[in-house]
This record gives structure tokens, C-alpha cells and sequence, in this order.
């Protein structure tokens, strides 16, 4: 069911060209959504519409939800349901809530000083995927640190549903009724992010677009960067484990498990130092898998290339291996897995020990499960409040703080050739300015 690499003995050079990992072409998927894009800037609402009518067989007279269709999702929504979504909301602002950041201002010289402003982006468009599950949790992860970041204005996009008479699902629009969300679109894919980049008769444009989505998103995304921001390019959903013989194998099957359900080319991997935790999770799965009510896409996911148990000498490799992996979750199930857990470099969100498992962050951890795949945690961080804030600097200097400074920046302005930019401080004060 899922296939084995033995790195036991010297690691290879390059780690990340043996690693199991989802491919996930979105340059190609670039030159479909290109048109898709042009069409909404070009035609606005209308051209939504059609787009929507095409990819998901709806036709909305217009994008936008009625606020009364809100309001009786959240009417509507099973009691225990909305407790947990309410226990999640709850956690999640007190994590998001304590990562506002607070303006700092450096006295450089007297009577000269640098503030870091931190403001938030006037306007967000939040995606929320549909298709083969329904996330209101997503709903929680995008909007509670847009809001604890203080963004003025946001709205929240997710596919339109055949099934529910063409609107989102009713528990993404409970979960934006219990957030206080007025603005829901009912466009998914490409469509969603050009009509926030660009904006239509229906959606004011916005500054910024976050969430998760698939290739035509994550496409869509990277096309129309700079016409507008993005979190990230977000790929298939991953988790890797780093383990050795003290972890729970019946724990680790379900860990692997619970992840591929997401899809077929979810990426599941155990990185081990144990052939004999190894063993057994290989017997566990079959029988766990057969279990679930997604058997046939879990089996699938487990069996692609993307999934895989890596064998390691010892824990100082399978460090380096799962920081070459950087996975989106990682879990730690170790002994002494808080000291092991503190020296990972590499990852969207680190889960420590065995009663931390990745879908207690999906949900109930109070973190944010909008997180870097395809290897980006080297380099990139998951949704926080931090996403939505820009930092300014604010330059205060008095007269005699830029006459001490005058020299210096005269002094470089010439080495790069740019001599008005010295004239232009010289010119505040009674010396000769170059002709």
C-alpha cells in the first residue's frame, strides 16, 4: 500500500530529489486560467457568472449571497456543530490575537528617529474550498487573524453548490455568520481570484487574496501576484512523521490516514529509525484504511508517489530529512520529542508528541492550518495576523539632525552618481548646492 526508501547509512547530496512528493504543474495550469483571468478583468460580473456556469454547472443571477441565506445557515446548523466551531473561533483568537504587533520607534541619533508602523490592508478576499469536502474550519483559519489584524473590509469566496441551490455549503456560510462575515461570493477556482484582483460590478477589488484552493487556484494566484497579494501558492495537503521505536503505530497509521483523506495526491510520509515501527505501521494501514469512509481515495494517496516510509540510521538523519522535506504539518513522536521538535528548522506547523496530532490543528489547536506546501516552509510561514499587516517606516528628523547627516549622504550619493540626491538635503540649508 505504501512504498519504502532506506536511506540508512551516508544521506544523499541533494535529499529533496529522493523525497516522496505530490507534482503539482501550476506553471502549466497557468496558460488555462490566463484567459479565465482576462475575461473577468475585461467583463467583470458577467463574465463570473458564465465562468461559474461552466465549471460548476450554476447559474447565479448574482455572485454575492443573500444576507437572509446567511443568516438561516446559522439558524439551521446541528447544535454540536456550532459549539465546536464556536470552541474553535474562540482558540484560534486567542493564539491570533497575540500576534498583533506593536509599533517601535529607534531613536538613531538625537533628534532623528525610524518608526515601524504596522497597518493592516485595506481589503481581503478569502477563499475557502468546496468540492470533494467542506471546510468551515478554513472559514475560521482565513478570517480570525484578517480580523484580529484589524482589516477593514473582507469577503469570503467559495464555490457554488449544485446541491445547495447554488450557493456555498451552509456550514461555510454558518461559519461566516458566527464570524460576522456580511460579504459571501458563491465563485470558486481561477474566477474567484481575478474577481478580487481586478473587481467586478458585484466585488470591490481587494488588496490582498488568502486560502487554500486547487491547481487552477494556486495558478490564479501566481498569475495575477502583483495585481494583487497572496499568501501562498498552496499545494496538496502533507504531513510527514519523524518517529523511532517508542511511537504508537496504530497512531501513526491513523496520522497518515487522517491526511490522505484530503485527496489523491495528499502527501503522506513516515521518516523513521525504526524497520520495526515501519513493519507494523505497513500491517496497520489496510486494515485502518478499509475502515474509512474514503477507502478508495486513501488507498490512492498512500499508494502514489507522493506517500512513503523513509528508513534512517538515527534521529540526527531523520532531522535532515525532514527539514529537506519541509513538510506542511510535521508531527514529532519521539522520545524526548520537545528537544527533538526545538531543532526542526523546516515546517508549516511541528506537532510535539503523541497526543498532538495534526487534526487537533486542522480544528482545536487554536493555530492556523493554512499553512506552506510543496516544500515552501524552507522559505515561507503559514497564515497569522503578521499576513495582513504591512510594516511602514515613518522617518522624523530635525533640521540639525539632517544637517549631522548632510555629509554622508552626499558622500554616497556622489559614489553612486546620483548627485541631486545630495543637492536635494544640501538645499535646506545656506550651502552652495551644485549647479
Amino acid at each position: 500500500m505504501i512504498s519504502r526508501i532506506d536511506l540508512r547509512g551516508s544521506l544523499p547530496g541533494d535529499l529533496r530529489e529522493v523525497l516522496p512528493r505530490a507534482e503539482l504543474d501550476v506553471e502549466a495550469a497557468l496558460e488555462k486560467v490566463r484567459p479565465i483571468c482576462a475575461d473577468v478583468r475585461h467583463r467583470g460580473a458577467a463574465a463570473v457568472r458564465e465562468l461559474t456556469a461552466r465549471f460548476d454547472g450554476v447559474d447565479l443571477a448574482s455572485t454575492r449571497v443573500p444576507a437572509d441565506e446567511i443568516s438561516r445557515a446559522l439558524d439551521e446548523l446541528d447544535p454540536a456543530v456550532r459549539a465546536a466551531l464556536e470552541e474553535s473561533i474562540r482558540r484560534a483568537r486567542l493564539v491570533h490575537r497575540d500576534q498583533r504587533r506593536t509599533d517601535t520607534t529607534t531613536q538613531v541619533v538625537p533628534g532623528g528617529s525610524v518608526t515601524e508602523r504596522w497597518v493592516p490592508v485595506g481589503r481581503v478576499g478569502l477563499y475557502v474550498p468546496g468540492g470533494r469536502a467542506v471546510y468551515p474550519s478554513s472559514v475560521v483559519m482565513n478570517v480570525v487573524p484578517a480580523q484580529e489584524a484589524g482589516v477593514r473590509s473582507l469577503a469570503v469566496t467559495s464555490p457554488a453548490q449544485k446541491d445547495f441551490g447554488g450557493l456555498p455549503h451552509p456550514t461555510i456560510l454558518a461559519a461566516c455568520a458566527l464570524l460576522g462575515v456580511e460579504e459571501v461570493h458563491a465563485v470558486g477556482g481561477a474566477q474567484a481570484v481575478a474577481m478580487f484582483a481586478y473587481g467586478t460590478e458585484e466585488c470591490a477589488r481587494a488588496d490582498m487574496v488568502t486560502g487554500p484552493g486547487n491547481i487552477w487556484v494556486a495558478a490564479a494566484k501566481r498569475l495575477l501576484k502583483g495585481s494583487i497579494g497572496i499568501d501562498s501558492e498552496a499545494g496538496p495537503t502533507e504531513i510527514a512523521i519523524l518517529a523511532d521505536e517508542t511511537a504508537d503505530p496504530v497512531h501513526i497509521a491513523a496520522d497518515l490516514i487522517s491526511q490522505a483523506e484530503h485527496d489523491v495526491i495528499a502527501a503522506a510520509v513516515l521518516v523513521t529509525t525504526s524497520v520495526q515501527l515501519a513493519d507494523a505501521v505497513e500491517k496497520e494501514l489496510p486494515g485502518q484504511v478499509a475502515a474509512t469512509r474514503h477507502s478508495e481515495r486513501i488507498t490512492e494517496a498512500l499508494s502514489g508517489r507522493q506517500s512513503g516510509i523513509v528508513l534512517v540510521s538515527d534521529i540526527e538523519a531523520g532531522l535532515a530529512v525532514v527539514d529537506a522535506y519541509a513538510a506542511e504539518h510535521l508531527e514529532i513522536q519521539t522520545a524526548d520529542a520537545r528537544e527533538v521538535a526545538a531543532r526542526v528548522r523546516n515546517a508549516g506547523a511541528i506537532f510535539v508528541g503523541p497526543y498532538a496530532p495534526v487534526s487537533l490543528g486542522d480544528y482545536m489547536a487554536g493555530s492556523n492550518h493554512v499553512l506552506p506546501t510543496g516544500g515552501c516552509a524552507c522559505h515561507s510561514s503559514g497564515l497569522s495576523v503578521q499576513t495582513f499587516l504591512r510594516g511602514i517606516h515613518v522617518v522624523d528628523y530635525t533640521r540639525e539632525a539632517l544637517a549631522e547627516a548632510a555629509p554622508y549622504v552626499s558622500a554616497l550619493a556622489d559614489a553612486e552618481d546620483l548627485p541631486a540626491h545630495g543637492a536635494a538635503v544640501r538645499a535646506r540649508f545656506d550651502w552652495e548646492v551644485p549647479s
